[in-house]
């Protein structure tokens, strides 16, 4: 590929991916797009200061072969400029890459997408779409997916490939999920604990990259091979040791969230379900193997 776009390039997760495209040597040249510039500096990569809802996308996205938007960067923050009216970020990205006929997108969704309590178990990507009420930032992944599913047949020449990791973690895994497994407080349920999984951040980066280079399309979620209870996961990762009510931790949390400025704690209600994705059609269709491929490697991987 001679010239790939990567939207929201200021978010943790693209200092896991940025490096990875840059040495790929199919991909040419590498165009991060957000409001606010990164750190990453490479020989391949340009970086250009633009609000994903502004028109002028189109001609960044001009002549090229894919773009990766990662729904992520400084899109969204609190002290962000009022939006346009009528336009979304994600949806204007998408209608540019149509109106310049890029041929590939990937779009980095959520297992948060998912209706639960699941009807099948391990999930898999047939399981109905419905965020938990409240849940706003995984309410914006199901309303995009639910355009997305008319926006696709609108536009049989373009790729689309959505990827659906669980709790993305690591050096550059998502900074919310990183809290809280290094948080001494562990949440006790009124019944036993339901299991989670996670996925190594390298591991959704190199998900990105095959996405970019196989012929598929689709939904495919990402996640490590086993499961394991929140405080199993947080004993990996150095907290947890303290058991607190979830009444408790769920006020804690909120605190937390309006200092921090992150926004309602409502995700926490993730942790009353059993949340295991099954990911055999990444496994088989992109040959996606995790080089991290239990939540024992994923939350001890070296810094």
């Amino acid at each position: 590929m001679k010239k790939v776009i990567v939207t929201g390039n200021t978010c943790a997760f693209a200092n896991a991916l940025l490096p990875i495209l840059a040495n790929d040597e199919r991909i040419e040249q590498i165009i991060g797009i957000d409001r606010s510039e990164t750190s990453f500096r490479h020989e391949h990569f340009t970086q250009v200061l633009l609000d994903l809802r502004s028109p002028q996308i189109a001609r960044v996205l001009a002549g090229a072969e894919a773009v990766v938007h990662l729904g992520g960067g400084t899109q969204g923050d609190a002290d962000a400029p009022p939006a346009e009216s009528g336009v979304h970020p994600a949806q204007n990205v998408f209608r540019c890459a149509a109106q310049q006929q890029v041929p590939v997108a990937v779009y980095l969704s959520s297992a948060a997408v998912y209706e639960l309590p699941a009807r099948q178990r391990p999930i898999d990507e047939q399981q109905p779409r419905a965020a938990l009420r409240g849940f706003a930032w995984a309410e914006e992944h199901v309303a995009l997916e639910s355009w997305l599913d008319t926006f696709e047949p609108e536009h049989p020449a373009m790729r689309i490939v959505r990827l659906r990791p669980h709790l993305i973690v690591g050096t550059h895994g998502t900074p919310a999920v990183r809290r809280l497994l290094r948080s001494p407080f562990s949440v006790r349920l009124a019944r036993t604990s339901s299991v989670l999984q996670c996925v190594h951040a390298l591991d959704v980066a190199r998900a990105v990259q095959y996405a970019l280079h196989r012929d598929v399309a689709g939904a495919f979620n990402l996640a490590c091979g086993n499961t394991a209870t929140l405080r199993e996961m947080q004993r990996l990762s150095g907290g947890g040791w303290i058991s607190i009510p979830f009444a408790v931790a769920y006020r804690l949390a909120r605190r937390a969230a309006q200092a921090l400025g992150d926004g309602e704690p409502v995700w926490m209600e993730l942790l009353r379900h059993e949340v295991a994705l099954n990911t055999d059609r990444a496994r088989r269709r992109l040959g996606w193997k995790p080089l991290y491929d239990s939540v024992t490697a994923c939350l001890t991987a070296p810094e």
